[in-house]
């Protein structure tokens, strides 16, 4: 791009000179602007100090250029067709979200979408400073099976109704709003009344593996948690949604724990896992997916099974993981609804897919 002339990022609609209050007032970013099959996006910040535009799971860091000698800090980044990302400002050791942006993500991220990535209807923008509000109904969970102690929050959408169990619960509690979100999806028709339980992870490597302790505690404490609490709830249609290691353990769950889970939502699941995958230089380059695809073979009765997958189109190392175990599921008679987002293993690009499939899981 020219940088002559008084008005260097003209390309992107912003007139005058970088570094001016006129500049900076109002200037709300990243911009972008086409570039053959996709976009180049503008980054600004403004500061003293140097700085990186760092992405969740998409690109390496992209340091930011100084403009002249004023405090104007900029880059351009090359961006595929349809994207969605989370990123931060890095600056020494401290991240911060994008001043900006309105579009955030808990207090120090925010969201970025090319122009041709699609809506996300029903996700409210909340800025970097906005505090979430939290269910009021709020469960202590001490687990003997998985150990120590738990808050576990618990929300009913349009009165109440099947539960919804959102692992990785904290994620959509503190970064994204998932109760504003799901109470303006039921509120339009788009799915019924739920009741949301928001699941907290100590730790996930241990907890999200093929392993039976987290379900057996959900099934035999959790559960009988909820039931106690006196929130509307249907328990006859439960629905588990996952993102990444908890979209693994969601389906493991429904394999393991049939009469438990039968109605899956996983986005982005970490289907290459193996006992031995965490412990790889190259966790993803194991068996094409992983002790589920082993155990899919053995061609378990799934037809009472219900599971949405969806992966980000930008997750190319995902994609044959997830390919093979949703064709073998829906071979063992799960009925199987596949989609692709558009994003990376990012929990932004995760939003609306976890709407649209809870809903499609409920049928």
């Amino acid at each position: 791009m020219s940088r002559a002339g008084a008005a260097p990022f003209a390309a992107f609609g912003l007139p005058g000179e970088p570094g001016t209050d006129t500049f900076w007032a109002g200037l709300t970013t990243p911009l972008s602007i086409p570039d053959g099959d996709g976009w180049t996006t503008l980054f600004l910040r403004r500061g003293s100090r140097p700085a990186s535009v760092v992405f969740e799971s998409w690109s390496e860091p992209v340091p930011l250029r100084r403009w002249s000698d004023t405090d104007c800090w900029y880059a351009e980044v090359r961006m595929p067709a349809r994207l969605r990302v989370t990123y931060q400002f890095l600056v020494g050791d401290a991240a911060y979200a994008d001043p900006c942006n309105p579009a955030g993500a808990g207090g120090d991220r925010s969201v970025a979408a090319t122009p041709d990535a699609p809506a996300q209807p029903h996700w409210p923008l909340v800025g970097a400073a906005d505090v979430l509000p939290l269910p009021r109904t709020r469960l202590r969970w001490t687990s003997e099976r998985l150990g120590g102690r738990r808050t576990v929050r618990v929300h009913p959408v349009g009165g109440g109704g099947p539960l919804v169990l959102l692992l990785d619960g904290d994620d959509w509690l503190y970064l994204h709003p998932a109760t504003a979100a799901f109470e303006s999806a039921v509120a339009s028709g788009e799915m019924p009344p739920v009741t949301l339980v928001f699941v907290p992870a100590k730790d996930r490597g241990a907890e999200f593996g093929c392993r039976p302790a987290l379900w057996e505690a959900v099934r035999d404490e959790l559960l009988p948690l909820v039931a106690g609490s006196g929130v509307p709830a249907d328990p006859g249609r439960t629905v588990v949604a996952g993102q990444s290691l908890g979209g693994l353990s969601a389906l493991y769950a429904a394999l393991e724990f049939p009469d438990l889970v039968s109605r899956v939502a996983c986005q982005s699941a970490s289907l290459w896992w193996t006992p031995d995958a965490a412990e790889s230089a190259d966790p993803l380059g194991g068996p094409v997916g992983g002790t589920l695809a082993a155990r899919l073979r053995a061609r378990p009765d799934l037809s009472g099974l219900r599971v949405a997958f969806d992966v980000g189109e930008h997750e190319t190392r995902m994609l044959p993981h997830c390919a093979l175990v949703e064709s073998l599921a829906e071979q063992a008679g799960a009925t199987v609804r596949v989609s692709r987002s558009a994003s990376g293993h990012d929990r932004a690009g995760w939003r609306h897919a976890l709407l649209r499939d809870v809903a499609w899981a409920l049928g």
